[in-house]
């Protein structure tokens, strides 16, 4: 798809899933056409691994953050690979919210909600004309993930979150900073 193809879209949503396949199944022409259309006001909502590849990630990434690399979230460091991990915001308080080998997001943009060590868990700012929402957890994540893990969330309130996050890319709204 062509540059002014995407920006005939106000938002482009890309999921969770492997951020080093997603970098590397397209090729270094579609990423450039991707980050210019968000630098001409394509909006973009980066979802666990869509906000690593937003990032500077040497798999192709679309370095939407001006040279910031993103790291996983320390529970990985220390084997865990999914949790409900408690996101701390500005507006909502706290809320359990799905995570598995997501990112913490220190570096770029304005925190909008922190993991329990204080790094950013979701993040947002401008890239160009575009708005960026990038997200280190699934708010969206069905009941069914949720399978083993203990959340003190319910997932209709995750649901809602995750639809205000999508809303705030749609509209550049901007969220209640951390």
């Amino acid at each position: 798809m062509s540059e002014g193809k995407m920006r005939a879209h106000r938002l482009l949503i890309v999921p969770g899933g492997n951020f080093v396949d997603i970098g590397n199944g397209l090729t270094a022409n579609t990423t450039a056409s991707i980050r210019s259309a968000v630098e001409n006001g394509l909006h973009y909502l980066g979802i666990c691994a869509g906000a690593f590849f937003a990032g500077n990630s040497p798999y192709n990434g679309l370095n939407l953050t001006q040279g910031v690399q993103f790291r996983f979230y320390a529970a990985e460091a220390r084997g865990i690979r999914k949790a409900a991990v408690a996101i701390n915001g500005a507006a909502q308080g706290t809320l359990d919210q799905y995570w598995e080998d997501g990112p913490q997001l220190t570096g770029w943009g304005s925190v909008v909600g922190k993991y329990p060590d204080g790094t950013p868990a979701i993040v947002e700012g401008t890239v160009g004309s575009g708005w960026v929402v990038l997200s280190g957890v699934h708010a969206e994540a069905p009941a069914s993930w949720r399978h083993g893990l203990t959340f003190h969330t319910p997932v209709n309130e995750d649901h809602a979150y995750a639809g205000m996050l999508i809303r705030s890319a749609l509209q550049r709204t901007s969220l209640a900073h951390n």
